[in-house]
């Protein structure tokens, strides 16, 4: 066995570990917070609802805090950089691909919350993709990508005019993935290009599209703190670097340093392009 062959074998059995844990977590009911923000120093108040709605980065997967990951610390800063008053609900399910979130966006309370948001974020597409690499992973080829690729790019806009149903000009942010195996699989240079790939066609699916916006991440997670002068010994398995961005359950979730360069990255986003905003 040569050792590309191996790489391929050993990324599988990550991967696989990694359904277990997306399928462990889904049994744990996680807390659905809210938060308030008091008044602002003028003594004027505006409410202000925050929907999350995606998969186990906005169910907040390696959140030792256990409140959600990036939104609620998403929900501090409006509140903080604006004045809002915030309140916002967590829709995040973890191991959800853009199908399953898709059909979720039937159900009553889901529909109802975005009726009434000032704001949504969408994490979407890291589960469509792994789906794909599991499927191939003995021939990583970007080529193979394309048509998995073109097929999420439909299903995204549906969800983006589904969640729009009933607040059409509803501001979204949708938030990029990011290579969790870079540190540990530097030769499969074919995975950080099918990342790269992925992340383009949502950059260039929500484009066209009024008030959606793409937050990439992938270079603010892929490398550590600081790039590659961040990374650090795994204290179970000195011989092993690992990104220190990621929890160490898992090492492909974040831990909260992780979300909150997710929080900042979305904050930014949001003071670029606010004044696009109709619904203010």
């Amino acid at each position: 066995m040569n050792s590309r062959t191996y790489l391929h074998h050993l990324l599988f059995f990550f991967l696989s570990l990694l359904g277990f844990l997306f399928f462990f977590q889904f049994l744990i009911p996680t807390a659905q917070p809210r938060l308030e923000q008091s008044k602002n120093g003028t003594g004027e108040v505006r409410k202000f609802y925050y929907v999350a709605l995606g998969d186990s980065l906005t169910q907040g997967v390696g959140d030792k805090t256990g409140q959600g990951g990036f939104v609620p610390l998403l929900a501090q800063s409006l509140g903080n950089q604006y004045g809002y008053q915030v309140s916002y609900d967590n829709y995040g399910v973890s191991g959800n691909t853009s199908q399953q979130i898709l059909k979720r966006l039937e159900e009553s309370e889901l529909v109802a919350s975005l009726a009434k948001a000032n704001l949504m974020t969408l994490t979407v597409g890291g589960n469509d993709l792994r789906r794909t690499i599991l499927e191939h992973i003995t021939q990583l080829d970007v080529a193979i990508f394309d048509e998995a690729a073109k097929d999420y790019s439909k299903r995204l806009v549906k969800i983006i005019d589904k969640a729009r149903a009933d607040n059409p000009h509803l501001p979204i942010y949708v938030v990029g993935i990011y290579n969790p195996f870079y540190l540990n699989f530097p030769d499969l240079t074919e995975m950080q290009t099918i990342v790269d790939n992925w992340n383009q066609t949502t950059k260039d699916t929500v484009e066209s599209l009024e008030a959606v916006y793409f937050v990439p991440i992938n270079e603010l997670l892929y490398k550590g703190l600081d790039g590659e002068k961040g990374i650090s010994q795994s204290a179970s398995s000195p011989s092993q670097v690992v990104n220190n961005l990621l929890t160490e359950e898992d090492r492909f979730h974040p831990n909260n340093t992780g979300y909150e360069i997710m929080n900042q990255a979305v904050m930014e986003a949001i003071r670029e392009t606010k004044k696009q905003w109709k619904n203010e």
